[in-house]
């Protein structure tokens, strides 16, 4: 899922959904905790807990509530 929401950026640039980019890879992040939970495995929980708390931040700064 990243592959593709990277190279949407790659392609487009300056014009890409930055927003769209975000939610995307946070969407992923939490599907991919969620998994790692249901194996119990801790690492890769908290790796991909850290992905969702920089997603929140990438989503609030590309839809401008955070400058």
């Amino acid at each position: 899922m990243r592959r593709v929401s990277f190279s949407l950026v790659s392609w487009l640039g300056p014009a890409s959904p930055f927003l769209f980019v975000w939610v995307f890879n946070t969407v992923d992040a939490m599907l991919l905790t969620w998994c790692a939970a249901l194996r119990k495995d801790a690492a890769y929980t908290l790796l991909n807990g850290f992905w969702i708390v920089i997603g929140i931040i990438g989503i609030a700064r590309a839809g401008g509530a955070v400058h």
